[in-house]
């Protein structure tokens, strides 16, 4: 099964489901130069945000730590540990900051939204959009 991010050229592989790390992401390189960062939660959902943590401007979010706060998914930076919802992109520490800046779903820069992809035949699939 693979994991495949939904970018505005249509799909984009990143990696087998099984290579993922539960707890621990990938970066992946989009089309228009951004990144992404990726993780697999236990039970096997897959999440992606942005790659760049938006205090420091370091693309360093798919090394974080991930973990759970009130039932919600996060990944805290490695560098000032500000927690970022892995369903939304948007700081646990910080309402007004959104992770990273992966293109939205029509390619134009802005907020990533992400949430786990429903499983169609043998890929998982990951959207990137805008945060609402």
């Amino acid at each position: 099964m693979t994991v495949e991010l939904q970018v505005a050229q249509g799909w984009l592989t990143v990696c087998e489901l099984s290579a993922l790390i539960p707890g621990r992401g990938v970066a992946a390189l989009l089309p228009d130069g951004s990144q992404a960062a990726v993780f697999v939660d236990r039970a096997g959902r897959a999440y992606a945000i942005g790659n760049q943590d938006p205090f420091t401007g370091a693309q360093v979010l798919s090394r974080g730590l991930v973990g759970a706060a009130a039932g919600r998914p996060f990944v805290a930076s490695p560098l000032l540990k500000q927690r970022f919802d892995l369903e939304t992109g948007r700081c646990l520490d910080d309402e007004e900051v959104a992770g990273g800046p992966p293109p939205r779903r029509g390619g134009a820069p802005g907020p990533p939204h992400a949430r786990a992809g429903g499983r169609r035949g043998r890929r998982v699939v990951v959207s990137l959009g805008s945060a609402e």
